[in-house]
């Protein structure tokens, strides 16, 4: 069946990465600074303060793979310095429950619940248009890692109440993290919350908890007391129960499983990608730098700009997800970034909010 959702392999690309272990030296991380004594009071339900301050942000690693494509992660390069006001963030990702609340209050209806319409994809036959998502789908056995198709699916009735197709559901899952959810659907619940979607670089502050340069957002040791710290994926990927759950889980995970990082958030490695504010520009973060400033409380490029696909409308990814693996994914790793076509959605794809 012909894929009729807008941006399903769009936001596929900004999945895989291997991960080669190799760091570049320069430019260098600089101390991190907080902003002090500045929490206000009355704390929101189920936030917690970030103070804001300026840090250095982007990646030292150098990864140079992704389905044979060189240079896909020079988008987090290079290391510039950002300073970011102080603001208030949820503790964990969106869950079930929580976005139940917002529906049943709302009627409203996400993305992958909707019929992709005619004029959206000309020439598609219409017996082909119809609602659902991309879904994991694990092989049988050992694929040629170049092609994300082979453990991709579009799946009709997949949503955020049918997780992995319309035989699915979320009973007793209250806390796990919502997932399937598009761009327009995270920021349809933000504004009903009285939130917002945080920004690239306040997402990445928050991430660091404090730490300068850090490799994870625990720190940089990838199994302190040889325990792992995220929800992501040990063994043989993608092969059908090739996950080891070394980590304590096959696929997703109820949110706060894991210690939270230096500011008292939860899962901001792993579990399920997060939408960011931002456009997606491959370039960015090479313009910042060049303008040799601190740059304030950026709020990304005024457009997207993703060569591979110039036509999409591409928002940025943080934060890696429960397939994150070192065979193939590595963007657990804090600095690194993702992104997706706003209409885009998996289930590997949740939010979070600010204010």
């Amino acid at each position: 069946m012909i894929i009729p959702l807008i941006g399903f392999l769009y936001v596929l690309l900004s999945f895989g990465i291997k991960n080669n272990g190799k760091k570049i030296s320069d430019p260098k991380f600089e101390l991190t600074v907080e902003n002090k004594n500045n929490k206000p009071k009355n704390a929101p339900e189920g936030m917690v303060w970030i103070p804001g301050g300026e840090f250095s942000m982007g990646s030292n690693f150098d990864d140079e793979s992704l389905c044979s494509i060189k240079g896909v992660t020079n988008d987090a390069r290079p290391i510039h310095r950002v300073y970011v006001d102080g603001f208030w963030m949820d503790k964990t990702e969106v869950t079930n429950e929580e976005f139940a609340k917002f529906v049943k209050a709302t009627g409203y209806t996400t993305v992958a619940e909707k019929k992709p319409l005619a004029e959206e994809f000309p020439g598609v036959p219409l017996v082909e248009l119809i609602a659902g998502s991309a879904v994991f789908t694990p092989t049988k056995s050992k694929v040629d890692l170049n092609n994300y198709l082979e453990w991709w699916q579009y799946i009709g009735g997949a949503d955020w109440r049918h997780p992995t197709g319309p035989d699915s559901n979320i009973t007793g899952k209250d806390n796990y993290p919502v997932v399937h959810i598009a761009f327009e659907d995270a920021a349809a619940y933000a504004k009903w919350a009285g939130k917002r979607l945080p920004t690239e670089a306040e997402w990445e502050f928050a991430a660091r908890g404090g730490m300068t340069g850090a490799s994870y957002t625990w720190g940089n040791v990838f199994k302190p007391e040889g325990k792992i710290q995220a929800n992501i994926y040990q063994g043989d990927f993608p092969v059908d129960q090739g996950d080891t759950a070394e980590d304590g889980f096959v696929g997703l995970a109820p949110v706060a499983q894991y210690k939270p990082n230096g500011y008292g958030l939860f899962d901001m490695a792993g579990n399920v990608w997060e939408w960011i504010n931002d456009w997606y520009s491959e370039d960015y973060y090479q313009i910042l730098s060049e303008s040799g400033k601190v740059t304030r409380n950026p709020k990304g490029p005024q457009s997207s700009n993703y060569s591979a696909e110039p036509n999409a409308l591409t928002k940025v990814h943080r934060g890696g997800s429960f397939l994150c693996t070192d065979e193939y994914c590595t963007r657990y790793l804090v600095g690194s970034r993702g992104h997706g076509e706003i209409k885009s959605s998996a289930n590997h794809i949740g939010f979070r909010c600010v204010k």
